[in-house]
């Protein structure tokens, strides 16, 4: 038993980029002993699957049912089990997304081995994984190990590592007979207005919270979000409020992000914001308290009203 099992992500037949960043990072650590393979799970998504090579794996399974087009936790469990049936690896990883989060932990039942989550750095000895990962809210790490039975399951988080194009060629291999007793079905997914960046996903977000004052004001948030070319992000707080979409939300009940630049504007730092976004690499605050906790993790901090403060901001971005 050798390799690395990747489940691949994918919407309306485009692979999402932090399944390729878990690609990539299984290609790094070679494989684990063994061979990349990929596991892609949808409905019309066969044209997708070759280009999975020149990200590093060297195979893959493609799960093409009608039945599997919409997210299915029972479906698409199936076939990553089947999937590992065929692979016999030692690791499946899962790109840490909401479906990501929702999945593995399934699968990992469903094989009866163990699960680490959140997973920010890897190290390989042998063919065995030590992950560390973040816990009480970001505040410490720990750091598990995958020896035992066989093959664990790590989700990776979004962002954290990097998607890298290897230049190599994949063989694609149908998975058919997949035994789907599927009794929750998706029959339609309504996506919101727009077409808007998923923070999950971005590497720039900007941040609202209770400091904007209304909803009306997250339009100043987009301008300056627009003008870097990042994702809109809000606190637990204005999501709760209704002032914006919980697709928004940042936060330990929300989405757990790592972009290059995160800026939090009107944003305190409550311990469970912090938590979803302290892994980012480069953090702006922008707040009019001086003693705000966001000031503590910032790398840089702006002590001012974020009304006077952003505007001559995207003014001077857009200059350059």
């Amino acid at each position: 038993m050798a390799g690395i099992l990747v489940f691949v992500e994918q919407r309306d037949g485009e692979i999402r980029k932090a399944s390729l960043q878990a690609v990539s990072e299984a290609k790094r650590h070679g494989g684990a002993g063994g061979e990349v393979t990929a596991v892609l799970v949808g409905a019309g998504i066969g044209a997708a699957a070759a280009g999975l090579g020149a990200w590093g794996a060297a195979r893959v399974f493609v799960a093409d049912n009608p039945a599997l087009g919409l997210y299915s936790a029972e479906g698409y469990t199936e076939a990553v089990a089947a999937a590992a049936a065929k692979a016999q690896p030692s690791a499946i990883f899962v790109a840490g997304t909401a479906m990501g989060r929702d999945l593995a932990p399934r699968v990992a039942a469903r094989l009866g081995v163990g699960a680490i989550a959140d997973v920010v750095k890897l190290a390989l000895d042998g063919d065995a994984f030590t992950a560390r990962r973040p816990i009480y809210s970001g505040k410490a790490f720990a750091e598990a190990t995958t020896a035992g039975k066989r093959p664990q399951v790590i989700s990776l988080r979004p962002n954290v590592f990097a998607a890298e194009e290897s230049g190599g060629s994949a063989a694609v291999e149908s998975l058919d007979g997949l035994g789907l007793a599927i009794r929750a079905v998706v029959k339609e997914l309504v996506k919101a207005a727009g077409g808007e960046l998923d923070v999950a996903e971005a590497d720039i977000i900007v941040s609202g919270g209770r400091g904007i004052k209304g909803p009306e004001n997250f339009a100043l948030i987009k301008s300056l979000a627009d003008a870097l070319g990042g994702a809109v992000g809000a606190s637990r707080a204005v999501v709760d409020a209704g002032w914006i979409a919980h697709s928004h939300q940042v936060g330990q009940t929300g989405k757990v992000v790592s972009p290059s630049l995160y800026v939090a504007c009107g944003i305190s730092g409550a311990i469970q914001h912090l938590a979803g976004m302290s892994s980012s690499k480069i953090i702006v605050a922008i707040n009019k308290d001086p003693d705000a906790p966001i000031f503590k993790i910032a790398d840089y901090g702006i002590v001012g009203d974020l009304f006077e403060v952003i505007p001559p901001m995207v003014a001077a971005i857009k200059a350059l």
